[in-house]
């Protein structure tokens, strides 16, 4: 297998990506949907203190994930043509959006709040002891109405991915499966 995309098929490193962001993305919305649809619990309590350290691990991935992409350009599969492939465009831009900027804004409001931020025992920002509304705010407004958004648009591309599998019969969930 090539670790570079090339105009056939993804490449070891953007297949590794994707799933890794894919599985990650579930997990993390999945707890927000078990803690929405169950309240406090033990599980979802458990579930819920790694909402932290998994969103600071997506944010990394998504910035890697989209410079692999512009690294890939020339040589990235082509997609349908028409209408449907530049929907099928927007749709993937939709969602690195929301990947990018939903952690962002967390970043954000943890800045903001004056305490520090740790991801697996690194602290990647210091704690500066004062709150800075104006920080928080964005997030507070936005990231959870964001994480919906995003949850919907990652059931949004699941599905297409079973139509064109099951329904339009081509190659695109093979090129990324593998």
């Amino acid at each position: 297998m090539k670790i570079r995309d090339d105009g056939l098929r993804y490449g070891l490193v953007t297949r590794v990506l994707h799933w890794g962001i894919a599985g990650l993305l579930l997990y993390q919305l999945g707890g927000v949907v078990a803690g929405a649809a169950l309240g406090e619990t033990p599980l979802t309590e458990a579930w819920g203190s790694s909402h932290k350290t998994v969103g600071g691990l997506l944010i990394v991935l998504a910035v890697l994930r989209a410079l692999w992409g512009f690294y890939n350009l020339a040589t990235r599969p082509t997609g349908i043509g028409g209408v449907v492939g530049r929907l099928a465009g927007i749709g993937h831009l939709v969602l690195y959006g929301l990947m990018l900027a939903v952690p962002a804004l967390a970043l954000l409001r943890q800045y903001g709040s004056g305490r520090a931020f740790e991801v697996f025992g690194l602290t990647i920002m210091q704690g500066g002891g004062e709150r800075i509304e104006w920080m928080m705010a964005p997030a507070r407004a936005y990231h959870g109405l964001l994480g919906w958004v995003l949850l919907v648009a990652v059931l949004g591309h699941i599905i297409m991915a079973l139509v064109h599998h099951f329904v339009l019969k081509d190659n695109t969930l093979r090129r990324m499966a593998g």
